[in-house]
């Protein structure tokens, strides 16, 4: 065979191999439910739980920050992540969570948040003005 024959073969396989990697390590949306099942880490969806307080003291331990979420589902589950509390956590209508369930609680290793638009789109303010 030729070098450039040879040379195009392990291009297509180092090509086929990094496809497969890929396709492998992609994970889709699951539930708590889903977590218990899994030692893996998944990507959790679903809301903070707005009726139970955070718990977040950076003075006592800045690297532990725990709430309660509900997921798509509805099951609610207390969540733990090991850094400190996203700015605006309160404020975010979706969350997303990388991590795995550890017991009864689901320890995360990221937080993503979707926040709200900062901008009201056809929002107008209306103030009453007076004659003189």
């Amino acid at each position: 065979m030729k070098k450039g024959a040879i040379l195009g073969i392990i291009i297509i396989a180092i090509a086929i191999a990094m496809i497969i990697s890929i396709y492998t390590d992609s994970s889709t949306y699951a539930t708590f439910t889903d977590a218990q099942k899994t030692t893996a880490e998944i990507h959790v969806v679903g809301e903070l739980n707005k009726t139970k307080a955070l718990y977040y003291k950076p003075t006592e331990n800045a690297n532990y920050f725990a709430f309660y979420m509900i997921d798509k589902e509805g099951k609610e589950c207390k969540v733990v992540f090991s850094g400190s509390k996203p700015q605006d956590f309160e404020r975010s209508e979706q969350i997303v969570l990388t991590g795995k369930m550890i017991g009864k609680e689901f320890h995360a290793s990221k937080i993503l948040m979707k926040c709200p638009s900062k901008y009201n789109k056809d929002q107008v303010e209306v103030t009453e003005t007076k004659a003189t």
